[in-house]
């Protein structure tokens, strides 16, 4: 799964966060913006991802408000 296409539509879209490749094949990541960005952002996660990827399932939990930011842009990590 390459993330550089992930970190390029997430900056198109306008959400921070970050995403990182597991040691059992899959991703793992958080994604922070305005409901419609982060909307727009799960549908590209769960039907497009990456020219090389294979999306068997995508899972999201752990949804809530918040007040402020915690990212700045939109990384991968290692």
């Amino acid at each position: 799964f390459s993330n550089q296409y992930t970190e390029e539509e997430a900056r198109k879209l306008g959400v921070v966060g970050w995403v990182k490749n597991t040691s059992q094949g899959t991703v793992t990541g958080q994604v922070q913006g305005p409901e419609e960005k982060v909307n727009a952002m799960k549908s590209w996660l769960s039907k497009v991802g990456s020219p090389s990827s294979r999306i068997d399932r995508t899972n999201f939990s752990n949804e809530k408000e918040i007040s402020k930011l915690d990212f700045s842009g939109f990384s991968t990590r290692y």
